[in-house]
Order: structure tokens, then sequence, then C-alpha cells
């Protein structure tokens, strides 16, 4: 039966998830906010109440993606099983097989295409792709937008395709669109070539478009209906926040070409000359697939705001051609598979046990304040990083008061619009004594080390001393220190 269902051999399936599940146990970083911030933080807020945050309150992020999470969390919740250890990983364990489903279905897709032995290449080299291995159990919009992408992919009508399904691949997209709205400038070259081809254009605007995107577009309004309160169309506003405003820019910009140098080179890492070698050979009807990369890297370019996860759905495209490159190698094969392999083992583990741990170490330290009940009651902590460094109530999960510092976008247009975070960041000394200066001290302050020598007299004066180091990273940069500390006030 599962085998039916997803259309390959159980073995394969069973190995993927395996790997995935071993994938997600293997990476205990942190990348960026948003995977906390914009999944499990706005689910951990909608099934256990706890105070939430200002992206959501904005309205520029549906609750379509969330409710995954959210569904996960009440069913915990119902069975008295809702421990902060189920909460952290059982999302991440969804994902990671989310993303093993769509690695068989990227291998089945090119099976069906051209034959088994590409396949088996192709499958090869997405399993072994360094930031395939970093993102994929990562509960980021991005990731989900790749996974839902690699399953459009598998419906949509490419010539010698078995498998097509203009429903099917219409709807997976318009999932990914209504979970993260950008998701859609990859299948803009993909759509047009399909209608362009299409000899019943009308039927499929009439029969395809139209019902399933009035579904999914309804179904996620009445979803942010029932969350938010009111009616909103959370895509529209998330377009003109990035896109037509381009007020990403608030959360730092990189030059034009910076995706061209930097972007795709990193993600692609040593896959980079066997992409190269696979686009030159790969049969003509795959220029498609190059077109969507490179048209997707140029839309984005012209955001000033740029991250390498912005173009990781791209990555399955340039996979195909990595694995035609590999079939098509005669003398070097065994050699290019050992270089593949080695090369990324080393920056998918360091970048998935090592770089930036401490943002969630430094949690296990909240979640101890929870676990010793005459603590709860009187502590509270601050920390004093910069915005969303860190996760929140869904890795403590317990109702200790904790504070950070802010920094909501300016959506007013000011030049000179600081946040609570630059304010802090000006002066920190000056800030810490005015903000306490009548008011309550935290009993737990956190912050990185490149602050603790500024901010000294404020912490020998008021008692506090510190009570844990965390390693966070090898590359410190700016207000992001090497290591984490906790100093905890002594009780007089």
């Amino acid at each position: 039966y599962y085998s039916k269902l997803i259309g390959e051999n159980i073995y394969l399936v069973l190995f993927t998830i395996t790997l995935r599940v071993l994938n997600c146990f293997l990476v205990q970083t942190s990348f960026v906010p948003d995977e906390y911030w914009q999944s499990l933080e706005v689910a951990h807020h909608m099934v256990f109440k706890y105070p939430l945050l200002f992206e959501v309150k904005m309205s520029l992020r549906g609750y379509s993606y969330p409710l995954l999470f959210a569904t996960i969390y009440r069913v915990l919740q119902l069975l008295a099983k809702d421990d902060v250890q189920l909460l952290i990983w059982i999302p991440r364990l969804v994902q990671a097989v989310l993303s093993a489903l769509a690695d068989v279905k990227l291998y089945s897709l090119v099976r069906h295409l051209e034959n088994a032995e590409t396949a088996k290449w192709v499958y090869l080299c997405q399993l072994c792709s360094w930031f395939t291995w970093y993102c994929c159990t990562r509960t980021l919009t991005n990731t989900m937008e790749t996974v839902l992408t690699i399953f459009a992919l598998f419906y949509y009508p490419m010539e010698g395709s078995k498998t097509r399904s203009s429903c099917k691949y219409l709807t997976l997209v318009a999932l990914a669109f209504i979970i993260r709205p950008t998701a859609v400038i990859p299948w803009i070259p993909l759509m047009l070539r399909h209608f362009w081809q299409e000899q019943k254009k009308v039927d499929l605007v009439l029969y395809s478009y139209i019902p399933v995107g009035l579904v999914t577009l309804g179904i996620s309004l009445i979803i942010d209906r029932v969350f938010f309160g009111e009616w909103i169309l959370v895509q529209m506003k998330f377009l003109k926040f990035n896109v037509l405003q381009n007020l990403g820019t608030f959360y730092g910009s990189h030059p034009w070409h910076w995706y061209l140098s930097q972007g795709l080179p990193v993600i692609l890492g040593t896959h980079l000359p066997f992409f190269i070698h696979g686009c030159i050979q790969a049969p003509k009807r795959y220029r498609i697939f190059l077109v969507v990369v490179v048209w997707t890297v140029l839309v984005y370019s012209t955001l000033s705001h740029k991250e390498f996860r912005f173009i990781y759905p791209v990555l399955p495209f340039c996979m195909v051609f990595c694995g035609y490159s590999l079939k098509q190698l005669k003398t070097w094969k065994k050699s290019a598979i050992t270089f593949l392999l080695l090369s990324n083992l080393l920056p998918a583990l360091y970048t998935g046990l090592i770089h930036q741990r401490g943002s969630l170490d430094v949690m296990i330290h909240m979640q101890q304040l929870c676990n010793n009940s005459s603590n709860q009651s009187w502590a509270s902590v601050f920390v004093m990083m910069p915005c969303h460094s860190t996760p929140f109530y869904s890795h403590v999960h317990c109702p200790l008061p904790m504070r950070f510092l802010q920094c909501p976008p300016d959506l007013t247009g000011k030049e000179s619009y600081l946040d609570e975070a630059d304010i802090f960041y000006s002066n920190p000394l000056k800030w810490l004594n005015e903000e306490f200066y009548n008011g309550t001290l935290p009993t737990h302050l956190v912050f990185f080390s490149v602050l603790e020598q500024e901010i000294s007299s404020f912490l020998v004066l008021n008692g506090y001393e510190r009570t844990a180091t965390v390693f966070h990273t090898h590359m410190p940069q700016g207000r992001i220190g090497s290591h984490i500390y906790v100093y905890t006030r002594r009780v007089k």
C-alpha cells in the first residue's frame, strides 16, 4: 500500500526517511529566527495562549503553516504529553519526513522522465547536498516551499512525463504560495510554458487555474479569519512589504550580484562544477529547469534584502543537472562521488552541530528554571541580544516571565527610525540604568560575550554573577559574540 501511495520501492522510502530522521537529530544549531518565530512560536501561542510576537500581529504571515504544528501541539496537549522536548522535536521530525518524501519524489520524477540510472545519481546528489542537509529538517517556510515545489514538479506536464496532472501540480503550487507568496517566482516560467503549450487554453483556465486558485485562497482566508479575528489577505500584505515597499531591507541589504557571486555558489558548494557540466550535457527539454534557476536568482537579485535560504527552492532543479553530469562521467565517476560525499560531509556536520548552537543550548538553562518550581515563582529572564536571537516559549513551555529587545520594522517610512534593540546597542549601560532605575531587576540576564565589558559596572552594582557560559560560534561578528553568558542575580 505504502509503495503504491508514494510510487516507489518501499526500501528506498524507508532508507530515505531513516536518513532524514538521522539528519534531523544531527542538526542542533539555529539558522535564522524565522524557523521558530514564524512557525513554532505562533503554533505555541495558538494552542497554549502564551504571549506573542510582532510579525503575526502585523499580519505579514498567515496562520496556514503554523497550523500544521499547532495541530501537533493540540494532539500532544490532549494526550497530556506536551513535554518541552516533544514540542521541540516532533515538528522537526514531521518536517524531516516530508523532506524525505520529497527526496523520493525527485527520484521518481527523474526515473519517469529518464531512467533509473539517471534517477539514482540525481538522488545521490540530493542526499549529499550540505545545504539541503542543513535546511530540510528545519521548521522554515522555505523548507516547506521546497518540499511542495518538488511534489508539484512531479505532476508538472513535462515532455515524456507519465505522471502529469494540471490540477495536482497547480494545487501544490497554490499551497506553496499561501505558505510563502514568493514561492510563485520559480513557477512563473514553468506555468507560462505550460499555458503556451496547452492546446485547450480556455479549459485550463476554467477548470484548473480558477477553481484551484479560489479554493486554496478561500481556505487560507478562512484560516486567517479564524485566528486573526478579521478578514485579511496576508499574501498581499507580504508582497507589499517585501517586494513593493522593499521594507525587508530593514533586516539588511546586499549588492545586486550577491546571489551570483556568493548565494548560489555557497549553497551549491562542491556540486557547482557538476551543475555547470550538467547544464552543458543535459537534453534540451531540461532547458526549462535552467531557465527556472536563472530567472529565480535574477528576480531575487532585484530585492535588496538577500538570504541563502531564499534560493533554497531552486536547489532540486540544480540537482537534476548535477545527477546528469555524474551519469555522463565515464572515468572519474568513483573519485567524483567520493569527492562529493566527503566535501559535503564536513560543512553539513559543522553547520549542523557546531556553528550557532548557543541560541538553542542557552534555552536548556531556561528550561531548568521551569523544572525547579521554587525558581519559577520568583525567576524572570531578560534576553539582551539582537532581536529574536533565541526561540521563546516553544522551547521553554512554562509561564516564566521572559522579555527580549523588540525590533518591529518601521512601517511609517521614517528615515531615522530606531527600534528598541538599536537604541539599546547605541549605549547599553545608559539604557539599562534608565530602564531599571526604579523597576524590578530581572533575576537572569542572557547576552552575547561581546557585551560583557560594556555593562560590567551595571552587573557588579546589581549583584549579578555569571552562572553559565554557552558556546555559540567560531565566527563572531558585530553584536554576535562567540559565547552566550547567563548572569544570575544574587538574592540578598
